[in-house]
C-alpha cells in the first residue's frame, strides 16, 4: 500500500515538471526520503488534477479540513516541495512544485548543508536518477527532439559589462540582427535587475553544493553563497530558510565578487517568458551549473535567450586559448590559423571571454536571439 501510494505521488510530481523521470527504484528511494507518506496521500488527493489550488479549493478537492490542509502546505513548503505565495489578487495559491527546474532537488541543496550522511545520499540518488533519465531520453532519442523543439527558453544571460582591466566591452550593434520595436526588452545589465526589486534573498548554489556532496571540487570558484531569488520567489525563500534576504549593495557586490571568478549570470522568468520580470539570477560555473550538465550529458536541449554574440578580431586575436577554457558552453575553438573562432549557434552571449581575453580581441554583437543546441547523441537508441 505505501509503495502504491508513493509511486502514485511520484507520478503526480514528475508531470509537474518538463523532464519525464522514470518511476524507478531510485526514484521511489527518493520519494520516501524527502516525504512523508501523510504527504504523499495529500499529494494524491490534492494535485492529481491540478498543480496549483487555493485554499478554498483544496478544500473541496480533498475533503479535508483547513487545519489538515495547512499541516500538509506547510510541511511541503519548508522542504522546497510547494510554493505558498499570493498572486496578483492577494489570494494565497499552493502550487505542487516538481522534481527538478525549479523544485524540490535545488530546494534541498540551497540551504547551507551540513555533509550528514542522508544529504550525501539524496546527492547520489539525484546522480543516479539522472543517468536514469539519461538512458530513457538517449534510447529514445529522435522522439524526443520534437518536443525539446517546444520548450521556451530556459534561462537568460545577462553579460558581462567590463573587462578585466576594468572598462567596458566595446558592444558593437549587429545590422543582421533586429528587435521589433513593440518587443519588450529585458534589462541587459545585472545592477538593473538588482534594482528592480525590494525583496532579495541569497542563498547557496545548489548545483555547486549537489557537486560538493557527490565529492566533485569545483575548480572554477569557492564562492557557494551567490544564488538571487526574486519578488515572492524571494519572500518564499526566507520564509522557509532556504536563503536570506540582503540588501541591494550586498547584491552588487555579492554579483561583482562572481564575475571576478568567470561565472556566468543567468536570468529566469516564469514559464521562460523573458518579458515579465525575473523570479531569479544563477551566477553559473561550467563544472557544476545543473542546465550545462543536463545538455553535455545528453538529457536536455541547451535553450538559452541572449541579446548579445561574441565577436572575436581576427587580428588582434594571438590564438592564447584562454577563451576557450573560460568559455561555460565550449562554442571557441582554435581555427586553422591558430585563431580563436567561435560557434554562432552556441555562443550564449555571456561575455566571459571578452571578461579574460588578455588583448581585449573580443567585443559582443547586439541583437535578441534564442540559442537552441540540441543535447548530444551519446548513447544508442533503443528499438
Amino acid at each position: 500500500m505505501s509503495e502504491r501510494k508513493y509511486k502514485k505521488a511520484a507520478n503526480i510530481i514528475v508531470k509537474a515538471g518538463i523532464l519525464p523521470f522514470p518511476i524507478t527504484d531510485t526514484l521511489m528511494e527518493i520519494m520516501q526520503l524527502l516525504y512523508t507518506e501523510e504527504e504523499a496521500d495529500f499529494i494524491i488527493k490534492a494535485f492529481k488534477r491540478r498543480v496549483s489550488q487555493t485554499l478554498e479549493q483544496l478544500k473541496s478537492t480533498t475533503g479535508y479540513s483547513e487545519e489538515l490542509i495547512l499541516k500538509n502546505v506547510n510541511s511541503l513548503a519548508e522542504k522546497g516541495a510547494l510554493f505558498n505565495q499570493p498572486n496578483s489578487k492577494g489570494v494565497r495559491v499552493y502550487r505542487l512544485l516538481p522534481l527538478i527546474m525549479v523544485g524540490i532537488f535545488e530546494y534541498v541543496f540551497m540551504r547551507k548543508v551540513e555533509y550528514t550522511e542522508k544529504e550525501k545520499k539524496i546527492a547520489k540518488l539525484f546522480d543516479q536518477l539522472f543517468d536514469e533519465l539519461q538512458e530513457i531520453i538517449q534510447g529514445k532519442y529522435e522522439m524526443f527532439l520534437p518536443a525539446f523543439k517546444k520548450i521556451p527558453p530556459i534561462d537568460r544571460t545577462v553579460p558581462f559589462k567590463e573587462t578585466k582591466e576594468g572598462k567596458e566591452i566595446s558592444i558593437e550593434l549587429n545590422k543582421e540582427i533586429s528587435t521589433p520595436e513593440e518587443q519588450i526588452l529585458a534589462s541587459d545589465k545585472i545592477e538593473e535587475i538588482i534594482n528592480k526589486f525590494d525583496d532579495i534573498t541569497v542563498a547557496h548554489c545548489f548545483c555547486r553544493q549537489h557537486q560538493d556532496l557527490l565529492g566533485n571540487e569545483c575548480e572554477i570558484t569557492d564562492i557557494r553563497e551567490n544564488c538571487f531569488t526574486f519578488g515572492k520567489s524571494a519572500r518564499f525563500v526566507a520564509e522557509q530558510g532556504f536563503g536570506r534576504l540582503i540588501s541591494k549593495e550586498e547584491a552588487i557586490d555579492i554579483l561583482q565578487k562572481s564575475e571576478e571568478a568567470g561565472l556566468v549570470h543567468k536570468a529566469y522568468h516564469p514559464h521562460g517568458k523573458i518579458e515579465r520580470n525575473e523570479t531569479s539570477v544563477c551566477n553559473c560555473c561550467k563544472d557544476c551549473c545543473g542546465t550545462f550538465n543536463l545538455w553535455k550529458q545528453g538529457i536536455l536541449p541547451m535553450i538559452n535567450a541572449t541579446n548579445f554574440l561574441s565577436n572575436i578580431d581576427q587580428e588582434i586575436c594571438i590564438g592564447c586559448g584562454t577563451c576557450i577554457e573560460k568559455c561555460p558552453v565550449d562554442a571557441i575553438k582554435l581555427n586553422e590559423h591558430t585563431k580563436a573562432e567561435r560557434n554562432p549557434d552556441w555562443c550564449i552571449g555571456c561575455g566571459v571571454c571578452a571578461h579574460f581575453c588578455p588583448e581585449n580581441a573580443i567585443s559582443l554583437l547586439e541583437g535578441q536571439r534564442t540559442v537552441f543546441v540540441p543535447p548530444p547523441k551519446i548513447r544508442e537508441e533503443t528499438s
